[in-house]
C-alpha cells in the first residue's frame, strides 16, 4: 500500500511507521505527509525525502474547497490508504467517501469513551484521570464522517495508577500506539480485515500484550 499520513505535531507515530517499513515489518511506504500546520513532522518528512503538503482548513473558502485540495494532493502522490496519526482536524467528507474503509485513526483512549470533538492529547488523559478510570488505552478505528466514531479495528489497555498524571499516562499509551498502528496497517496489507456493519473481525489473532 501507498500511505498518506495526516499529522499535526511531532509525528512520532509517523516516524515509527517509517521505521517499521525499513525494518521489513511493513511493506507499505509513506508517499505523502499532510498537516494542517507547519510542524516538526513536516520538517522530518522533508528530510526523509517524503512529499509533504501543509493545508490549513482556515485558508479555504469552505470544506469542499479544502477537501478538493487534499484529494488533489492524494491523487498526485498515488496514495491508496490514509493513516491519521495525531491529526487534529476533521477529515472532509469528500476524502472520507473517496477512501471509504481505507482510513484509520489512532486515538489515545478506549473508544467510545473519551472521544469526540475536542478530545485529543492531554485533554483525553486528564479526563480519564478525573473520571477515576482504572484502565485506559489506545484504539485504532476506521474513520467515518464523525469524530472518533468509526468501527474499532484494534484496542489495547493499560492500568491507570493512582499516582498517574496526564503526562505519565500519555507515556504508557504512546507505547501502545507504536504497537497498534503498525499492526493495524499490516492487517490491511494482508487483507485480514472483514467488516460486518460495525463489527470488524480479523482472520488471525493479534497479540494482546502490553
Amino acid at each position: 500500500m501507498k500511505l498518506a499520513v495526516f499529522v499535526s505535531g511531532k509525528g512520532t507515530n509517523l516516524l515509527n511507521i517509517i521505521k517499521k517499513n525499513r525494518d521489513g515489518f511493513l511493506r507499505s511506504e509513506v508517499v505523502l505527509v499532510i498537516s494542517d500546520r507547519d510542524c516538526e513532522a513536516i520538517e522530518n518528512s522533508e528530510r526523509e525525502g517524503i512529499r509533504t503538503k501543509v493545508a490549513d482548513p482556515r485558508n479555504f473558502a469552505d470544506e469542499m474547497e479544502f477537501g478538493n485540495a487534499l484529494v488533489e494532493a492524494l491523487n498526485n502522490s498515488e496514495a491508496d490508504f490514509i493513516v491519521l496519526a495525531g491529526y487534529l482536524k476533521k477529515v472532509p467528507n469528500i476524502v472520507v467517501k473517496k477512501f471509504a474503509n481505507r482510513i484509520i485513526n489512532v486515538h489515545p483512549a478506549l473508544l467510545p469513551s473519551f472521544g469526540g470533538k475536542g478530545m485529543y492529547g492531554m485533554k483525553v488523559h486528564q479526563a480519564v484521570i478525573d473520571y477515576g478510570c482504572k484502565v485506559s488505552g489506545a484504539t485504532v478505528h476506521l474513520v467515518d464522517a464523525e469524530y472518533d466514531h468509526g468501527p474499532v479495528v484494534l484496542q489495547r489497555c493499560v492500568p491507570v495508577s493512582e499516582d498517574d498524571s496526564p503526562e505519565t499516562l500519555a507515556s504508557k499509551i504512546h507505547k501502545l500506539e507504536y504497537e497498534l498502528l503498525p499492526e493495524a496497517i499490516k492487517l490491511f496489507e494482508n487483507n485480514e480485515i472483514k467488516m460486518e456493519g460495525r463489527r470488524v473481525t480479523l482472520s488471525r489473532k493479534v497479540s494482546s500484550k502490553t
